[in-house]
């Protein structure tokens, strides 16, 4: 999702200090100051805002010195919101964000460094080092991850067998998995297919460090080649010419449906290449034991990270970052929380909390937390954060990838089309 300039110029004109996020639950809260009052905001359905609030109530039953005031809202307006209460110096104690967000708002000084505050939140003793990661700018750390997921292969094994293919292992690479595609196609009725799509802008920075580089570099610049690119565009155009993928036109019919009309949740398809979190909804739409596998291409070089769901920061201004530390370690580090929230916003990256909720989860949440389990288990790389201005560089992508699956442009004037409008994305 882009930030809207009128956002970014609200962020831009914020005068923003510190604040803080919590710690290992259990530890004394003995700094916290008498009578805290703490603001939490964040965004989702009305089932999350059920399990927010039964964690809250049992958070301040263990802190009843401390109230906590939720502020849940619809996703579509929640960063816009944001964006005013920060720049009116009215932002909560406590905020949730999202993919580049982290990034965005930390450059403006708008969240607070948590490693100011590990009397209270040490996540280094028990969060996946890849996830922990993910909440850091710089050597600062702003965020931490609320769960994770991972880029996967979404496999239907029912139409690996009616098409006789043999589904792969660990090993394969991505000429596998053109050739496994069509030879589905090929071997099944008309309107199945082998993968459900094409590349996607979430493959790129995948594809990238499988090769040495990586979407992003440490500087905020971009740090891919266009080689690099035009290859992911060229597979994108073989996967559609080999039929291995669908046609254009139906990948953008299909594009945003509910997940009882995919592809995959019509068993129409025997891939799917997307975040592992996507597996249970569509196991469930399709009828099917679904499975997943890492994306193609992680031998010699994996390319995958753990991939954090939502982070909790705190905001710079809070007048209670010690409280507002105790409340996100609460969340993150408390097995009574991890009950109740299971991996509504992500997969724990607190490998107690996945074994606590393990015998709890139904059988396709279960396969993605053992996916993730085996992730965590792997020396990753941690994600580079894209610098600001670089949520409109998925909007770019897509745009140009939909180019080049109706064969308006090449590969290789993809890739500079790319470049260009990327660059100036995130100048």
């Amino acid at each position: 999702m882009s930030i809207p300039v009128s956002r970014r110029q609200l962020l831009s004109a914020a005068v923003l200090t510190t604040a803080a996020l919590p710690v290992l639950s259990g530890c004394s809260d003995a700094a916290a100051t008498e009578g805290a009052h703490l603001r939490f905001a964040w965004w989702g359905s009305s089932t999350r805002h059920e399990m927010t609030q039964q964690v809250i109530a049992a958070f301040t039953t263990e802190h009843p010195d401390i109230t906590v005031e939720g502020l849940p809202g619809d996703f579509s307006g929640y960063f816009d919101r944001l964006a005013t209460q920060t720049a009116a110096g009215d932002a909560p104690d406590i905020i949730t964000l999202g993919g580049a967000y982290v990034a965005e708002y930390a450059q403006r000084g708008a969240l607070l460094d948590l490693t100011t505050v590990t009397e209270q939140f040490d996540p280094s003793s028990w969060m996946d080092e890849t996830a922990l990661a993910n909440g850091r700018v710089g050597e600062a750390l702003y965020a931490a991850t609320t769960g994770v997921n991972a880029l996967s292969a979404i496999v239907n094994p029912v139409v690996f067998e009616d098409a006789g293919v043999e589904i792969p292992d660990d090993s394969w690479g991505w000429d596998d998995f053109a050739r496994i595609a069509r030879e589905i196609t090929t071997a099944t009725e008309d309107g199945v297919y082998g993968s459900a799509g094409v590349l996607s802008h979430d493959t790129i920075d995948c594809w990238a460090r499988q090769r040495g580089e990586s979407l992003y570099t440490a500087e905020g610049t971009l740090g891919l080649t266009r080689d690099t690119l035009t290859g992911l565009f060229e597979l994108s155009r073989q996967m559609i010419d080999d039929q291995g993928a669908p046609p254009p036109s139906l990948i953008t019919e299909l594009d945003g449906v509910p997940n009882e009309q995919t592809l995959m949740g019509t068993n129409r398809a025997g891939m799917h290449l997307g975040w592992s979190s996507a597996l249970a909804a569509l196991a469930d739409a399709a009828g099917s034991d679904l499975i997943l596998l890492p994306l193609p291409g992680e031998q010699p070089t994996p390319g995958l990270w753990l991939q954090s769901s939502q982070y909790y920061s705190i905001n710079a201004d809070s007048a209670h970052p010690r409280e507002a530390a105790l409340l996100i370690d609460f969340m993150l580090n408390s097995p009574e929380a991890g009950q109740i929230v299971k991996t509504d916003r992500g997969v724990p990256a607190n490998p107690a909390i996945r074994e606590a909720i393990g015998d709890d989860l139904p059988r396709g949440v279960k396969v993605e937390v053992d996916y993730i389990a085996q992730l965590g288990e792997q020396t990753l790389q941690p994600l580079v954060i894209g610098p600001a201005g670089s949520t409109a560089v998925a909007d770019i992508t897509t745009r140009v990838l939909t180019e080049v699956a109706f064969g308006r442009i090449t590969p290789q004037e993809a890739a500079e089309q790319w470049f260009t409008e990327a660059e100036q994305a995130i100048r």
